[in-house]
């Protein structure tokens, strides 16, 4: 029997390509970026797609059997404590969960997935989550919610991100424990190729020099060539500060002639200008490009290839839409290894019942 699902909110497709790794078939899936909607459906053809507006769509006219699961994470820019200017009450951003509590409470799935930034467990004084959990609650729906961190499911990056798992059927659900191996930048970069800032090569081969990893091994599968080496072009100005900047440094190891056009640089935080170690995992990627984030050996910012290794997208996944775009859908995306991980627990209740 098929478990269908579907995907609100769903982006370029992170969370879903999770779960289809897992085994779920993802039926429909709704976004309202055109750009993260052509994507989503450039690379999972048998879902069908619809690019519009969730506060428009009735769930009951969905051409679909009540799903094993819904999963999705609601647009979070007012939940995220780096979001400062519209981390208020009024931002339109922060009444989309309600939009995913509704195709919960229409469509009635077995399960559910919600997942957002952890800035949500303590916008509004914990208020906001506590009503979304009550909600859920009196769906019928029994949850669990925790904050977990993507390099512990062997992803390289230090990203956390918050989720609630509910369900009907009375399991009390525990999400997966840490897997205990760390994977680098290192490991996913080591056989991808050498670039230059500005680059924009569609193909281009493998790094014979380096012997992969097991994580290039795993992303890069039966790919033959590297596609979407596109990367940023900086100014000579911003490339010449790259120079001073060792591995795990940021902005502050800029000398300070380099930096007068800055007119307050207390305002500058950590992840500017951040060369990343080629031995850790990587810092969070979520803007990227507007972060200057450094390339660990080389002094250009990151590929749209590398960034998408980094969130743990198979190197056969295409991006499309202009670079910015396509930098907003990786540094937005849930890592895939992450919610494989999550779903596969979920599948392992199913075979209690």
């Amino acid at each position: 029997m098929s478990l269908k699902a579907i995907d609100l909110f769903s982006g370029a497709g992170g969370l879903s390509l999770g779960a289809i790794k897992a085994g779920i078939n993802v039926s429909i899936a709704i976004e309202y970026d055109k750009y993260s909607a052509a994507t989503f459906k450039k690379n999972h053809n048998e879902t069908i797609v619809i690019q519009d507006d969730i506060r428009n769509i009735d769930p009951l006219k969905l051409n679909i059997e009540k799903p094993f699961i819904i999963f999705g994470g609601p647009p979070c820019q007012g939940f995220s404590v780096s979001n400062r200017k519209t981390r208020t009450l009024d931002n339109i951003n922060n009444t989309l969960y309600s939009e995913f509590i509704r195709f919960v409470d229409k469509l009635q799935p077995e399960w559910f997935l919600f997942e957002n930034v952890e800035g949500l467990t303590n916008f509004n004084n914990g208020q906001t989550l506590k009503t979304i959990l009550e909600r859920f609650i009196t769906l019928g729906y029994k949850t669990t919610h925790k904050v977990l961190y993507a390099s512990d499911y062997g992803v390289p990056q230090h990203r956390n991100r918050f989720f609630i798992v509910g369900n009907r059927l009375g399991f009390d659900f525990q999400f997966p424990e840490p897997i205990g191996i760390k994977v680098t930048v290192g490991d996913a970069f080591v056989d991808l190729p050498k670039l230059a800032s500005g680059d924009n090569i569609h193909e281009l081969c493998y790094n014979s020099e380096r012997i992969p990893s097991d994580y290039a091994i795993s992303m890069k599968g039966e790919s033959k060539v590297v596609i979407q080496n596109i990367v940023s072009k900086n100014t000579d100005l911003v490339l010449e500060r790259y120079k001073h900047i060792k591995q795990g440094q940021n902005w502050r190891a800029i000398p300070e002639h380099l930096m007068s056009n800055y007119k307050n640089k207390n305002n500058c935080h950590s992840g500017i200008y951040k060369r990343l170690k080629w031995d850790e995992p990587s810092v969070v990627i979520s803007n990227y490009r507007k972060n200057m984030l450094i390339h660990p050996l080389e002094d250009r910012g990151l590929s749209v290839r590398e960034a998408a290794r980094l969130q743990s997208f198979p190197d056969n996944f295409i991006f499309e839409g202009s670079v910015h775009y396509i930098q907003q859908q990786i540094g937005n995306a849930v890592p895939p290894l992450l919610a494989e991980a999550i779903f596969n627990k979920i599948l392992s209740y199913k075979n209690v019942e």
